[in-house]
């Protein structure tokens, strides 16, 4: 059981996904209060993934676990939830980290990998780790700031999702991608963004491209991700969907993944998204680092 919010659960999504293939016990990524019923006993494993270490919701699942007397382990920076979990002489794994926890996905992702694989619950994934960051280094070639829009796919898709509601579309690994990449709209570029999961998407999303009026598509995009691995049958699915749209005249494209290991399609996609985001936020002319609507929320919050 995995307990986080934000950047943090991010984090949790894409190791639970990438190691579906090969863990062979249930991996649950939990964004609320308290714990599901079935979180008792030493069986269970909680990790309360927090940067902050103050995170409300996971500070009430670290208590409840306490209760049910779970194994727990936590991952943070700090705060009220390492000073917790010290008092208990539970493990903590601190990591350092000055910036935005959505900036922090490499740690909330790696530490929870190190910890499964420590734990020889999935075979060794170093190869899949070099493999990813290499493929990531040679793609960030062609997407960093100073390589020009003619030439940079990064600003070229910032510029198609100006003044659009956007929508993400993913499959099999690359569905915590399209959250991930909705959350970094709306935190980087302060922007309107959701996603969708294929196939559930096929069972209810399509029939909905009727109402509004067609005046509304205009400010509309929608991004399907794709990987050299997805399910034949999931592409088939990403494609006719990605039809549907078109004839019903809705802006839509297409974004593939680089690499031959699912984790490295995983983070150049994550790469990617988080560059098109920061270049959304240039478009807007907003400051993509500070988050005031999420503080201020937090504030109310704290006063109640």
């Amino acid at each position: 059981m995995i307990c986080g919010l934000g950047g943090s659960a991010i984090g949790a999504d894409l190791v639970a996904t990438y190691i579906a293939s090969t863990l062979l016990i249930p991996v649950t990524v939990h964004r609320d209060y308290g714990l599901p019923a079935f979180a008792k006993g030493q069986d269970t494993l909680v990790i309360c993934s927090s940067h902050s270490g103050n995170t409300e919701e996971t500070l009430d699942s670290f208590q409840t676990a306490l209760q049910n007397e779970c194994s727990i382990v936590t991952i943070t920076t700090g705060g009220e939830l390492a000073k917790l979990a010290d008092e208990k002489k539970l493990p903590v794994w601190r990591f350092s980290h000055q910036g935005q926890p959505r900036a922090a996905v490499g740690y909330s992702f790696g530490l929870l990998l190190s910890l499964i694989s420590r734990m020889n619950l999935i075979p060794n994934p170093e190869s899949d780790l070099i493999e990813a960051i290499d493929a990531m280094k040679k793609s960030q070639e062609n997407i960093n700031a100073n390589v020009l829009a003619a030439n940079n796919p990064a600003k070229r898709y910032a510029g198609q999702l100006m003044g659009r509601w956007v929508t993400i579309v993913g499959a099999g690994i690359l569905a915590p991608v399209a959250r991930r990449w909705k959350g970094q709209i709306n935190e980087i570029a302060k922007a309107g963004a959701n996603f969708e999961f294929i196939p559930e998407a096929n069972h209810n999303t399509l029939a909905g491209t009727i109402n509004p009026q067609q005046t509304l598509n205009a400010h509309t995009m929608t991004l399907f991700l794709r990987a050299a691995s997805d399910n034949r049958r999931n592409r088939l699915r990403s494609d006719l969907m990605r039809k549907t749209f078109m004839l019903e005249g809705l802006n839509t494209d297409f974004v593939d993944a680089r690499g031959k290991s699912s984790l490295a399609q995983i983070w150049t996609l994550i790469l990617f998204g988080d560059y098109m985001a920061y270049y959304l936020a240039m478009g807007y002319g907003v400051d993509p680092t500070p988050v005031e609507a999420l503080v201020r929320f937090k504030e109310e919050m704290a006063k109640k």
